[in-house]
C-alpha cells in the first residue's frame, strides 16, 4: 500500500498533463458528431495525413539505416576522441530543429542558397518531398546514433570470434547473431524517428512547406488560427485524434515485433 502511495504524485501529474488534454481532444473531435472526423478523411485533410505518414516512414527508414551505419563506424573505431566527438555532436544535432534548422537549410540549399548556387540546383528543389525529408534527416540520423550506439556496444567481440572459428562468414554473423541482438533497438529507433518526424511542425512551417507539401501538423495549425469551414471549428481536434490513432497503430505493430525479437535472445 505504501509503495502505491509513492507513485500517487506521478499518477496525478500524468492525469493532469495527459489525461485532461486527451479527454478534451476526444470530446471536441466528436462534437457535434462524426462530421469533423469524416471531414479529415476527405480532400486536402486526407492528403495532408497521407503525406505526413509517407514522409515520416521515409525519414524513419533512411534515418535508421544511415544512423546505424554511422554508429557502427564510430563504435568499431579505435579513436576515443572520434567516438566522443560524434556522440556529443549527435546529442546536439538531435535537438537542433525548428526555425534555426529551417533557416540553415534555406540559406544553404534554398532558391538563393550558397551551395545551391554553386551546384546549379533547380529552383524549389529544397521545397519538395525529398527536400523536406533531407532536412528532417538532419536531426533523425543523430537521434538514431544515440539510440543504437548502446546496442552496438552490446555486441561482444567474442561472438564474432566464435562465429569465425565455426566457419561463419560476415553475412552469417550479422544474419544469425548481430541482427537478432540489434532488432529491439532498431525497431525502437524506427518508431522514435517516425514519431519525431510525424509530430514535427516548426521546421516545416518556417520553410513554408504547406504550400507545396501539405502536412497534418500544418493543417492543425491552420485550423487553430481559424482557417476552417463554418460548422467545423473542431476539425483541428479531429486531426489531432487522427494523429493519435496513427501513432497507436504504429505502436500496435511495434510492440509484438519487439516482444518476438526479445524472445529470440532468451
Amino acid at each position: 500500500m505504501r509503495r502505491s502511495l509513492g507513485a500517487l504524485p506521478l499518477l496525478v501529474f500524468v492525469g493532469l498533463a495527459f489525461g485532461i488534454p486527451a479527454i478534451a481532444m476526444v470530446a471536441g473531435a466528436f462534437t457535434p458528431g462524426l462530421d469533423n472526423l469524416a471531414l479529415t478523411l476527405q480532400g486536402g485533410y486526407l492528403l495532408a495525413l497521407l503525406n505526413s505518414v509517407k514522409l515520416s516512414a521515409v525519414v524513419a527508414v533512411l534515418g535508421a539505416v544511415l544512423g546505424t551505419l554511422l554508429a557502427q563506424a564510430v563504435v568499431t573505431s579505435r579513436s576515443t576522441a572520434l567516438r566522443e566527438a560524434v556522440l556529443t555532436a549527435s546529442g546536439v544535432l538531435a535537438n537542433f530543429g525548428g526555425v534555426p534548422l529551417a533557416f540553415f537549410w534555406v540559406a544553404t540549399l534554398g532558391n538563393s542558397g550558397v551551395v545551391s548556387g554553386l551546384l546549379g540546383l533547380p529552383s524549389g528543389s529544397l521545397f519538395s518531398f525529398w527536400g523536406l525529408a533531407l532536412v528532417y534527416l538532419y536531426f533523425a540520423v543523430p537521434l538514431m546514433v544515440l539510440v543504437i550506439a548502446p546496442a552496438l556496444d552490446g555486441l561482444r567481440p567474442q561472438w564474432r570470434e566464435a562465429a569465425a572459428n565455426n566457419g561463419a562468414t560476415t553475412w552469417h554473423y550479422w544474419r544469425h547473431v548481430g541482427l537478432p541482438v540489434l532488432t529491439p533497438g532498431l525497431l525502437g529507433g524506427v518508431v522514435l524517428l517516425f514519431g519525431s518526424a510525424f509530430a514535427a511542425y516548426a521546421t516545416a512551417s518556417a520553410m513554408g512547406a504547406g504550400t507545396v507539401l501539405p502536412l497534418v501538423t500544418l493543417k492543425i495549425a491552420a485550423a487553430l488560427s481559424g482557417d476552417v469551414q463554418t460548422g467545423f471549428e473542431n476539425v483541428g481536434l479531429a486531426l489531432s485524434l487522427d494523429m493519435v490513432l496513427v501513432a497507436a497503430l504504429v505502436m500496435a505493430v511495434y510492440l509484438p515485433l519487439q516482444k518476438r525479437s526479445t524472445r529470440w535472445l532468451q
